[in-house]
Formats: C-alpha cells, sequence, structure tokens
C-alpha cells in the first residue's frame, strides 16, 4: 500500500461527487476518488439534446444488458449507466425529482432513523441553487441547479389541460411533498447548458490539494484485514494499485457496480462466492438482491397541425437554424431534455399517493440511441413509480471487468401487471380529451385494435422498457433483518470502516426521478462520516 487516505470514496458519479466535495472541505482530511469511466470532456455531455448521442454510445455509456426478461415476454434491455465523472447525471434526463413525503417515512417507518421527510428535505435544500426566490421548497446558493425548460410545446400544453379534465390538476412545482398533477419537469440545467454532478459538485473543487480523483480506473475489491476495510485495490494501465483507508471506504458505485464490488470482496452470499471462487469475508445475502426499477411504458401517437421534434429534426434545413437558436440563445429544441412534461396521477382510487409518473415527449422514437421516427407524433410514457416486482443485480465470476448479471424480473406480480393494464387506459383517457383531440392522435404503439386487459398486459409487456431508475441492490435495514446490507448509518453490517453511499441503499424506490434522492443520500452519507469520525 503506497499511500493512506482518510477516505477512498469509489465512483465520481452522482454520489461520489457530492462525497468528494463534503469530505475534502476539511482541509485536514486526505481523499481519493476513483472513478472507472472517464472525463466529462465530450460536447455532447454538456448540451442537453446530447443524451440522444451518449445514452448507446461506449465513450459515454457501460453498454449494460439485462438478461432476458420473461415478464417482457423474453426481451433483453440495454441497461444504461453513465461512464464518466459525474455518472449518469451526465447522460440522463435532466429532470430534479426528490419522490414523495410519504416515500422517506415510509423509510422511518421501517425503524431507519433519520430518513423521513422532515430529516431529509434539508438535505434537498442544502445543495439546491434553484432558479426561482428562496422559499418553503426551494433554496438558493448550493450546487445543484435547478431551473425550468427554456421551451414550451404546444402539444405539451395540451397533455396538461387534457390531464386536468381527467382530475390530474396542472401544478407549478412536484418537489413539494405530494407530487399529485401536471406540469413542466423542473431540470438540472444551468443557461441552457446540462448541470451534471461533476459540473456542480466535483469540477470546481479540485483545484483542493486533499482531494486527488483518478479516472480510468477499475477497482478490484476492497481490501478487508478482522473485519475492518482497510483499503482498496486497483488496476489502470495493466498494472495494480492500492491504498490504505486511515478512516473510511465509502463505495459510490452505484446500484449496479456497488453489489458486484462487495461481492468481488467476499461480502454476499457464501454459496454464491463459493460458486465464483471467492472467499467469504462476510456472510451477506441481501447483497444484489431486491432491485427496483421503474418499467416505463411508452405509447405512441402521431398528431397533426401541431409541431413535434420528429418534424423539425426531419427537415435538413431546419437543423441548422436549430443549431444557431441554440449557440445565440441558449434556447430552442437543442435546450430540451427528453421529457418536459410530467405528470403524476394514481392508477385507481385505491392508491394513497400518486403511484404513476408520466413523462411526455415531443418526439417518438423507438428507443433511446435510435432515429427519431419520420412522422410527427409524441410519446406518452408512463410507468409504475411503486412497482412490487424484485431483481437482482450479481457478480457472474471473480473478473472485476466482466459485466454483472442484471435481472430485473419486471412485471413478475399480479399488482404490477394490473397497474400496467390500467396506466395503458389512462393514457388513452387522456387522449380522447379535447385538448388532445384536435390534433386527431392516432394510436401507433400499441395499436386501437389492443382493447381487453389480456391484450393490454402483453402490449405492455412487450413495450416496457426502463427508464433508468435501478436502485436497492444494498439496501437498508436494521441489524435483525438477514436481508439488511448497510445499517441506517450506511454501514455496512459487520464490517467496520465499509459504508456505501448510493442508489443501492434505497429500501424501496422514490416515487420519481432517483438521481436527486440519490445526491442526498449522498449528502447524508458525508455528515454521518464527519460525524462518526470526531
Amino acid at each position: 500500500m503506497t499511500e493512506t487516505y482518510d477516505h477512498i470514496v469509489v465512483g465520481a458519479g452522482s454520489a461520489g461527487c457530492v462525497l468528494a466535495n463534503r469530505l475534502s472541505a476539511d482541509p485536514g482530511r486526505r481523499v481519493l476518488v476513483l472513478e472507472a469511466g472517464g472525463k466529462d470532456d465530450w460536447i455532447w455531455f454538456h448540451i442537453p439534446v446530447g443524451y440522444l448521442f451518449s445514452i448507446g454510445n461506449p465513450r459515454a455509456d457501460w453498454m449494460f444488458e439485462t438478461d432476458a426478461s420473461p415478464g417482457l415476454n423474453g426481451r433483453t434491455l440495454k441497461y444504461p449507466r453513465g461512464k464518466v465523472i459525474g455518472g449518469s447525471s451526465a447522460i440522463n434526463a435532466m429532470i430534479y425529482m426528490r419522490g414523495q413525503a410519504a416515500d422517506y417515512d415510509g423509510w422511518r417507518r421501517r425503524g431507519l432513523t433519520g430518513w423521513g421527510w422532515d430529516d431529509v428535505l434539508p438535505l434537498f435544500l442544502a445543495q439546491e441553487d434553484h432558479v426561482n426566490p428562496p422559499g418553503e421548497h426551494h433554496r438558493s446558493g448550493g450546487e445543484w441547479r435547478v431551473e425550468y425548460p427554456r421551451m414550451r410545446w404546444r402539444v405539451l400544453d395540451a397533455f396538461a389541460e387534457a390531464a386536468a379534465l381527467e382530475g390530474i390538476p396542472t401544478v407549478p412545482d412536484f418537489n413539494g411533498g405530494d407530487n399529485h398533477g401536471a406540469g413542466y419537469f423542473q431540470v438540472n440545467q444551468r443557461g441552457g447548458l446540462r448541470w451534471s454532478a461533476a459540473r456542480g459538485f466535483l469540477k470546481p473543487v479540485l483545484k483542493r490539494r486533499n482531494l486527488r480523483l483518478e479516472t480510468g480506473v477499475q477497482v478490484t475489491r476492497v481490501l478487508v484485514q478482522e473485519d475492518r476495510a482497510v483499503g482498496v485495490e486497483w488496476t489502470k494501465g495493466g498494472q495494480i494499485f492500492s491504498a490504505r483507508a486511515a478512516g473510511e471506504v465509502v463505495l459510490a458505485a452505484g446500484a449496479v457496480g456497488t453489489p458486484q464490488l462487495l461481492e468481488l470482496s467476499g461480502i454476499g452470499d457464501g454459496a454464491r462466492l463459493r460458486a465464483l471462487g471467492i472467499d467469504t469475508v462476510r456472510h451477506s445475502p441481501g447483497v444484489g438482491e431486491n432491485l427496483q426499477d421503474h418499467l416505463q411504458i411508452r405509447p405512441i401517437y402521431r398528431v397533426s397541425g401541431v409541431p413535434t421534434m420528429n418534424a423539425l429534426y426531419a427537415s435538413l434545413w431546419r437543423r441548422p437554424l436549430m443549431a444557431l437558436e441554440y449557440a445565440a440563445l441558449q434556447r430552442g429544441p437543442m435546450s430540451m431534455a427528453p421529457s418536459q412534461m410530467g405528470a403524476f396521477a394514481r392508477s385507481s382510487p385505491d392508491q394513497a399517493t400518486a403511484n404513476l409518473q408520466f413523462h411526455v415527449q415531443p418526439l417518438s422514437l423507438d428507443r433511446f440511441g435510435e432515429p427519431l421516427h419520420p412522422f410527427p407524433a409524441i410519446t406518452i410514457s408512463v410507468c409504475n413509480l411503486r412497482p412490487a416486482s424484485r431483481g437482482s443485480i450479481h457478480a457472474i465470476s471473480a473478473d472485476p471487468f466482466a459485466a454483472p448479471r442484471i435481472a430485473p424480473n419486471y412485471l413478475s406480480t399480479p399488482e404490477d401487471e394490473q397497474v400496467a393494464v390500467d396506466s395503458l387506459r389512462l393514457v388513452r383517457r387522456i387522449i380522447g380529451r379535447p385538448p388532445l383531440a384536435r390534433y386527431r392522435p392516432e394510436e401507433i404503439n400499441p395499436g386501437r385494435a389492443v382493447d381487453d386487459d389480456e391484450g393490454l398486459l402483453a402490449a405492455a409487456r412487450d413495450l416496457g422498457t426502463t427508464i433508468f431508475h435501478p436502485v436497492g441492490t444494498a439496501r437498508m435495514g436494521l441489524a435483525s433483518d438477514p436481508m439488511a446490507v448497510v445499517d441506517d448509518r450506511l454501514r455496512v453490517l459487520g464490517v467496520e470502516g465499509l459504508r456505501v453511499a448510493d442508489a443501492s441503499v434505497m429500501p424501496t424506490i422514490t416515487s420519481g426521478n432517483t438521481n436527486s434522492p440519490t445526491m442526498m443520500i449522498a449528502e447524508k452519507a458525508a455528515r454521518m462520516i464527519l460525524e462518526d469520525g470526531r
């Protein structure tokens, strides 16, 4: 071991950037951050519409794939994860979303002290730099910039009007604890540029002499001696390196990377580890289990008499005009997040809070990374916010360069099947309302010929795809819970000096986009690390 640091952070994604910023604020603490991806030195990491070019591109995306899923009629899915500092915040939809107060209060009811809505709201606020004046639900002056979209679409305004007629009121803000309603999303942008976690938290502090960032490194294992994490080992350029942690090792490799690294380090289900030829350091059967993700079903409607991105992009003479508008004003289609209009609703009156989220897009394509359709269309993506289905992510060998096995197990419960059918029927009711009906919507997917419950469920299995929100694979829980991986202070159970601080610790998924909740978790983790290290 050549060097010693107070804190070693594995991963410079959304959570790792926050940890690097907060832990290195004290010049007396030495912090090492290890990132497998590269620098964000590509233009499409910063221009918002770049998600069209970065998702599915090996320069920006780890290019994971899932196992064939029985609940999706045997289909495999691409599983995008950001391959760059800032992690998936460099390629995601840029939507600023906290979730619902009930999500966090539910964590607290599990016995997880300090994780209720009243506990976590101050952490969100501490990070926030909102374009609006400070108020009850927003603050300014933090590192995480939040603004409003820089263009509107008539067809999206019509969706909000139609949704209101279905009992989904138009609301100005989804982040007050109850996100029921429809409106434009708030986005992590500054002046028309993507604002990733790297831009907000990491790059401004890289000048600190006590902070070292290494990119393009593959962490191979956490080094554990006598039930204590004492350092990490990694490879770069064919060489093996290691460093000692005088304080703690913090895993922030995400819901895909963290369980794999735990298993490579001998922390996981003992039988599984033996089958891989890995010595068991700590039998922890919950590692890699409890995977939850938001499955989006993407009905597509051809429309007439209203602009959409499909038509604008298909016009060769309009493309340079879009580029000029963006260059001069940082506005227009190139400033767009993939989804501008959102809505939250109940799939049935039995739901206590909104359990559906809509991402409404003035465009259509078969999947991200593929071309837009050659006809004017909109996509009304809808996802089940609180799926009952559970999957897993596990290492497939002792080789750290081998991609893990991802088995999301979508639509594997009767509850999720019913919500899928109900959500498609709600989309049709909204589309049939006069504000949207005036644009003569024609259902392309799944098609109006599909109308009974059995057919709609089959369509959901054919159309469903990830909306990129994997969580839960190293979940928080009480020490008495055999499937818990970390406690409520994010300490790995049974291994001292090791914490997890990313989306993998969520016991249940939040009701909305998961990027900002992940960064809140990292904020809380940093505070707990500093408190416990006094």
